[in-house]
C-alpha cells in the first residue's frame, strides 16, 4: 500500500508583512466604522428635515381654519412623525414659532459631538381669497 503523503508547499509569511496588517487593518475598519456613521448622521438628517417641512405647511394650511392650530400640536405632530424613523439620534427638541404670515418650525437632536439642527419655514397663505378676487376682476 502506498502513502499518501502532502506534498503541498506552505506559504510563508515575512514578519514585515505582519506587522504592516497590524496597522493597516485598525484604520481599515475605522474608515469603515466612519462611513457607517456618516451614512446615520446623513439619514437622520434627512428625516428630520423632511418631518420638520411636513410639519411646518400643514401648520400653514390647518392656520386657515377658524379656530387656527397650537404651537402644541405641531410640536406632537412633528416628535409623531419623527418617533421611531432616527437610527443614530432619538431625543428631539422641538419649537414652534407661529406668526400671521409664516410657521417656523426649528427641531434639534444631538448624540456626542454630532449635532443636527433644522428650520423650516412655511408661508400661511389663503389661495381663497386671491382666486375669488382674480374671478371678481374678470381674470
Amino acid at each position: 500500500m502506498r502513502s499518501k503523503k502532502r506534498t503541498g508547499k506552505r506559504r510563508r509569511v515575512s514578519a514585515s508583512f505582519t506587522v504592516e496588517m497590524s496597522v493597516l487593518m485598525p484604520m481599515i475598519l475605522f474608515l469603515i466604522m466612519g462611513c457607517i456613521l456618516a451614512a446615520f448622521y446623513y439619514h437622520d438628517k434627512s428625516i428630520l428635515s423632511g418631518a420638520a417641512y411636513e410639519t411646518a405647511v400643514v401648520g400653514s394650511t390647518k392656520m386657515r381654519e377658524k379656530n387656527g392650530i397650537k404651537e402644541e400640536e405641531l410640536e406632537a405632530l412633528l416628535k409623531e412623525r419623527i418617533r421611531g424613523k432616527c437610527i443614530l439620534m432619538t431625543e428631539v427638541k422641538t419649537s414652534v414659532d407661529i406668526s400671521k404670515k409664516e410657521i417656523r418650525i426649528k427641531a434639534s437632536v444631538s448624540h456626542g459631538k454630532m449635532r443636527i439642527e433644522v428650520v423650516k419655514a412655511a408661508a400661511v397663505t389663503e389661495p381663497e381669497k386671491q382666486i375669488r378676487k382674480k374671478r371678481r376682476m374678470g381674470g
